[in-house]
């Protein structure tokens, strides 16, 4: 019964290091995307494109 204490103690100070590792990182901004917006420009066009739809006039004949 003791090994479960020190087996659970152990996971949880490994979590809070885990933890503790993944805000370092993201407020030094290890997760910061600085390649997307410049590859943005050359798809916005596709992306318009979607959005915007031809529409068809028919003629009406009365």
């Amino acid at each position: 019964m003791s090994v479960i204490y020190i087996l659970l103690s152990i996971s949880i100070v490994v979590a809070i290091v885990f933890f503790v590792a993944f805000i370092y990182a993201v407020k030094k901004g290890q997760f910061d995307d600085s390649y997307t917006p410049s590859v943005r420009m050359l798809f916005e066009d596709e992306l318009v494109k979607e959005q915007t739809k031809p529409t068809i006039k028919t003629k009406k004949t009365n």
